[in-house]
């Protein structure tokens, strides 16, 4: 199964934000949308980045209540590993886990198609658990 899979499944709508953008602004879309993490593209539309919420719990840490009137720019994820959505499931996991990530960029053709998180992956596998424990119960009372 592909990360493509995921992004059918969950959709491909991606919050963005703009290196310009205050730490503040970036803080009140997570909480309205509910999420981890935005990508940041440049004008062109190219992925640089990724700012989430432990990037601005950090910034806080170090600057102090100053630190959201600051650009996300200085304090966003540069070398933010990014997905191909022809990637496996496992790929993504595997790349989550040895870089400590929750969230991977998805490109297609070398543009942004969506973003996996942590917790898709997780589902995904979930469900796919499910469907095998359900397949072997059949199978069991069916034999």
């Amino acid at each position: 199964m592909s990360v493509g899979r995921i992004l059918a499944m969950k959709g491909v709508d991606v919050y963005t934000a703009t290196p310009d953008q205050t730490l503040q602004d970036v803080a009140a879309e997570l909480v309205e949308k509910g999420i981890g993490a935005l990508v940041v593209l440049n004008p062109s539309g190219e992925v640089v980045g990724l700012i989430g919420e432990r990037d601005i719990v950090s910034a806080v840490a170090r600057h102090g209540a100053a630190a959201l009137q600051q650009e996300v720019a200085c304090h966003m994820q540069t070398n933010c590993r990014m997905a191909n959505e022809h990637d496996s499931i496992d790929e993504a996991s595997d790349t989550m886990t040895e870089e400590r990530c929750r969230h991977l960029p998805v490109l297609s053709n070398g543009r942004l198609a969506g973003i996996v998180s942590i917790g898709d992956v997780v589902k995904y596998r979930i469900e796919t658990i499910e469907a095998e424990r359900l397949a072997l119960r059949h199978y069991i009372a069916t034999a």
